[in-house]
Formats: structure tokens, sequence, C-alpha cells
């Protein structure tokens, strides 16, 4: 039997196995896996790992905040995504105050759609628990949202925990999975006006401003209501062992737990900030980059499975946006851009590092993902799932630069960085869509993703 393509002979990796054979593709699905299979197209994979598409499931695309708006269109970020070997994101729906959620939307998807060139999921953002607006969040997850943003940070998304219990039980009660940014914003003020009362107002005391003790309450004091109303939560952007263990601990307790942690987390330290060849407000983002100990601690929670997966939390701004913080680090837009560099950078310090298996590696990036926010159709190497699929060269050597990735910013937080291993190949839904490391798709071919949790 000829499929329309075949990738041949390469090393399949997938969260359980690893062995040398081929892929079959027909249209848009997995046909076959097996040995000597032929198609109309064949690409020789000799030498290189053959796995699921990766799965960003936490990325900021044409986010608008006050006045100004992330770096990256969802065309130009998506581009950069695919570049990276990922095959699928998530981004946000952030309604406005009162605003009916399947509306909000619906004017999303109206900014994604058209634009995209790799397919994408949207979390439904919970501003505010107004009885009116928790009983849509059923229709959200109807229309295909099965996620839902929750924050117990910043002035106009934090949540009172009266107002975390309503939501989270709106969330339960719809069967979705709620995610979190669990940091205890209201202890940070105070340490924010004891800083600048004290003229400390550089970049260096933005780690002192938010210390881990009020990352690791904020996880307990979530995970606990979660449980309390039956609400599945994952906790977004774990920067500390201390609240990695809060996770730890609620797994143990047969809790409905999940945690998530960043490249930027794993792979950097806070001496980052008081760089003298890079601005430090180039590397702000909450919660914020911590000391090696820190990521130590992290990549034994992915090695154990007590931080399940490793997401971007993508939210470039551009430099000149970040300059805002120059003169009190306060001010600054909280973000950095990874979409790109994800897989790479988890392979070279993770894999090659020995913190992770190379199955680890897949399950964390592509695997878990797609499961966990109910991608039905990806993050598998099975016949009848969508042929997501990257082929990745563990031998390519690159040193990262902005000039190098696709993303639409002047600076990157991996400037200067050698990995070994990096995607050479991507394809989505049976098309490749970078072929040598050059994108070759077409603007608009990603489609929506309604996604059920499961």
């Amino acid at each position: 039997m000829s499929y329309d393509l075949v990738i041949k002979n390469g090393r399949i990796i997938t969260a359980g196995e690893d062995f040398v054979g081929d892929v079959a593709i027909a249209g848009e699905s997995i046909a076959a896996l097996g040995q000597q299979l032929s198609g109309s197209r064949e690409i020789d994979a000799s030498g290189l790992y053959v796995i699921p598409g990766a799965v960003d499931g936490h990325v900021h695309l044409q986010m608008p905040i006050a006045d100004i708006v992330t770096a990256d269109s969802f065309e130009q970020g998506t581009i950069a995504a695919a570049c990276g070997g990922v095959t699928s994101i998530i981004d946000f729906v952030e309604p406005g105050k009162g605003q009916d959620l399947v509306e909000a939307l619906e004017w999303r998807r109206t900014e994604a759609d058209g634009h995209v060139v790799i397919d994408y999921g949207l979390h439904m953002t919970l501003l505010d628990a107004d009885p009116l607006i928790l009983a849509q969040v059923s229709e959200a997850y109807d229309q295909g949202c099965a996620t839902f943003k929750l924050y117990t940070a910043y002035p106009h998304f934090y949540l009172t925990d009266d107002e975390l219990y309503r939501a989270l039980r709106a969330v339960a009660e719809a069967g979705g999975l709620a995610v979190v940014h669990a940091e205890n914003y209201p202890v940070i003020t105070e340490v924010w006006k004891r800083l600048l009362a004290e003229g400390k107002v550089e970049t260096k005391w933005h780690p002192y401003s938010r210390p881990a003790v009020t990352e690791a309450e904020a996880v307990n004091r979530v995970l606990s209501i979660a449980h309390l109303v039956g609400a599945p939560t994952l906790i977004f952007h774990l920067s500390c062992g201390e609240a990695a263990r809060e996770v730890a601990y609620a797994k143990e307790r047969g809790w409905a737990a999940f945690g998530e942690t960043c490249p930027q987390y794993l792979t950097l330290t806070d001496d980052i900030y008081e760089r003298e060849d890079m601005p430090g407000t180039w590397f702000i983002c909450q919660p914020p980059i911590r000391g090696s100990a820190q990521a130590a601690a992290l990549w034994q929670s992915l090695a154990t499975g007590s931080i399940d997966i490793i997401s971007t939390d993508h939210c470039p701004f551009s430099a000149e946006v970040k300059k805002y913080g120059e003169q009190n680090f306060t001010l600054t837009p909280g973000g950095v851009a990874g979409i790109e560099t994800r897989l790479a950078l988890v392979h070279n310090f993770g894999v090659l590092a020995g913190y992770l298996t190379l199955n680890r590696w897949v399950e964390a990036c592509c695997t878990l993902p797609a499961d966990l926010h109910g991608m039905t159709r990806k993050g598998h190497l099975i016949p009848g799932y969508d042929a997501d699929i990257v082929l990745f060269d563990p031998r390519k050597e690159i040193t990262y630069s902005a000039e190098m990735l696709h993303s639409n910013i002047s600076y990157t937080p991996y400037a200067g960085i050698t990995v070994k291993g990096a995607p050479v190949t991507t394809i989505s839904r049976g098309e490749v869509i970078v072929e040598d490391g050059q994108f070759t798709g077409t603007r608009g071919r990603g489609q929506f993703l309604k996604r059920r949790y499961e």
C-alpha cells in the first residue's frame, strides 16, 4: 500500500516507546507505523528523532495590556512556533468586565482565524465572580474552551478567596480544567512598597519583590480551594521548588492537581537581572527567574512527575516597551519570549544533562500538554491522530540570537546560548510547513481546536 507521505528510517520517540521505523501519513492523519512503508513522497529521517508535534499550552500572542500589545501577531507568533517544532498552541480570551464569554471568544477568534499557521485553542479568562458571568462558563466550555484561567495576581485580574471559590466551582460544574497564575499579590504589593521606599528601584530587586514563599503559599491555597469544590487545576509557570512541592503534596493526597513550568525557570538564573550586556528589564516576568538551586529543584520535580508539563508563557514585549521599567522595575510589562526555543532548550539542558529521558522530554513537551488540555487528536504518534510530527536532529548545534529567531522583537533571553539538538522539519496535519529550518507553510492554514477536558 502506498501512502501520501512516509517518514522513513527515523528513531521514533514517544512518551512510552523508542524504536527505528517508518511513519505513514494519509491526508491529514497518521495512517500507520511500521517498516519498509512506501509513499508518494518519502522523507529520509535516518539519524533523526521522529516525535509528536510539540504543544505549547501557554502563550500570549497579540495580547493587549492597557495601551500596549505583545509584539508577536498570531501569524508571526505561530510561524516562530512552527520553526521551533510546535504544531499546536493555546492562547487566551480576556473578556472585558461584564462581557459575555461566548461573545468574547468569538471576537478573539476573529483575530486568529485566517492568520495562524498552526492549530490553536483558547483558554477563557475569568476576571470576576459575577454570577451572571459564571453562569456562562458551561456555554463557553461547549464552544471549545475546556480550560479557564484564574489569577491571584495583578490588580485587574486578581480574585479574592471567595471569588476564587465561586469561579473554581463554576469550572468544576462545567467539567473544565482551571489553569491558575498563583502568587500572593497583596503581600507582593506590600513588599514593593517597602523596596521602593528604600530606593530599591533597580531591576535586580525584582526577584526579592516576589519571594518564593508568596508563590508557594498561593499554590497551596488555590489547590486547597480547588479540591474543596472538585475542580481539577493546573498551576501555571512554577518557578521554585517550594511551589512544586505544594503540587507534589496535593498529588500525594489524591487531588486533581497538575504543574507546569517554563524554560526560563529551568535554564536561566537570577543574575540575569544584573547583566551588563543586556537590560535587566528584558527578563522581568512573573513569577521571577530565580537562582540555580531553584532550577535544579524544578528539573528534579519534572523528572519525578510532580511537575507535569513544560510550556513557555511566551509573552514578548518590544525592547522599547520594556524601557517603561528602567526607573522603577515594578512598571515593567512582564514577559519573555520562548515559543521557538523550548523543544531544543529542554533537550539540551534536560535530556543531555541527564535530568530527563528522551521519553519524558516528549511526554512533557508534546504528549501530556495535549492530553491535559483536551486536544483529542494531538500529542501522539498513533494511527487516526492528526499527522503533527517533528523531525529533530540531535546532532545539530545552534547558537541563539534574535536575528535567527522569528519572534518580532529585537532581543532574546537566550542570546549566546548554544544548544545541541534542534528541530529541522515540522509537519502539521500532514503538510510539511517547516523544511530544513525554513518556514514553507501558508498564512491562515491553522484551525481552531474545540477541546474537551476528560
